[in-house]
């Protein structure tokens, strides 16, 4: 027995070092935290208006950030959705502030490369996020939703199934994208029970429809209860 205790210590060496090596050094850095607990409190009336308002080709989506009120240096916005195949593609981007209460920025769902262009088929579903730094680049505000973008269907849905628009008639070639706007165009509303949901379509005008139990804001296409 004796003569094998040398190999079995070797043996539990390795297995101890290999447990150190996966356990301590190979342990993936957990991605620092958004310091939930200090982010700013905002107001509805004070919040941003967002929306993502797609191409007639449903390859690109112009993401529009109005009324700006938050007291912010820098914005940051990430837009990612799912292709069919289960991938995850995103396009992020960052806007020095500086007083601006509007911000529009195209941002293509696929890859360009001098001068051509591959675009992405088959999105359907994706998720925004928007955040607020302030000087020192700490975060001061998150929003985040999902976007829903259809096309040749009747009954428009955000993700969470919580909002619908039923068009009049079947659309033939138009984009729609249905999403929540964190904020609403009009100051006369400080409070709502449930959204406020927007609906962006690639159209001039959104086509005649309905949402059953959901006010509109004036001059928009946006509804909240």
């Amino acid at each position: 027995m004796k003569k094998y205790l040398h190999i079995i210590l070797f043996l539990v060496g390795v297995l101890v070092l290999v447990g150190v090596y996966f356990l301590v050094i190979k342990k993936p850095a957990r991605a620092p935290a958004e310091e939930a607990s200090s982010q700013i409190e905002v107001t509805l009336e004070n919040r941003p208006v967002v929306s993502l308002t797609p191409s007639a080709d449903g390859h690109w989506l112009k993401l529009t950030i109005n009324k700006i009120k938050i007291d912010a240096k820098s914005l940051d916005y990430e837009l990612l959705y799912d292709l069919p195949d289960g991938r995850t593609q995103g396009v992020p981007g960052t806007v020095a502030l500086e007083g601006q209460s509007k911000i529009e920025r195209d941002l293509l769902m696929g890859s360009e490369s001098s001068g051509k262009f591959r675009y992405d088929e088959g999105v359907e579903v994706g998720d925004l996020t928007i955040r607020f730094r302030n000087d020192k680049g700490k975060l001061l505000i998150k929003f985040a939703t999902k976007f829903h973008l259809q096309s040749g269907s009747k009954n428009l849905t955000s993700i969470d199934t919580n909002f619908s628009f039923i068009l009049d008639k079947k659309p033939s070639k138009a984009f729609f994208v249905t999403m929540e706007t964190f904020g609403l165009p009009e100051s006369t509303v400080s409070s709502v029970a449930s959204g406020p949901y927007g609906i962006f379509t690639s159209d001039a005008v959104l086509a005649p429809g309905s949402a059953d139990g959901w006010q509109k804001a004036t001059g928009s296409n946006i509804f909240y209860k």
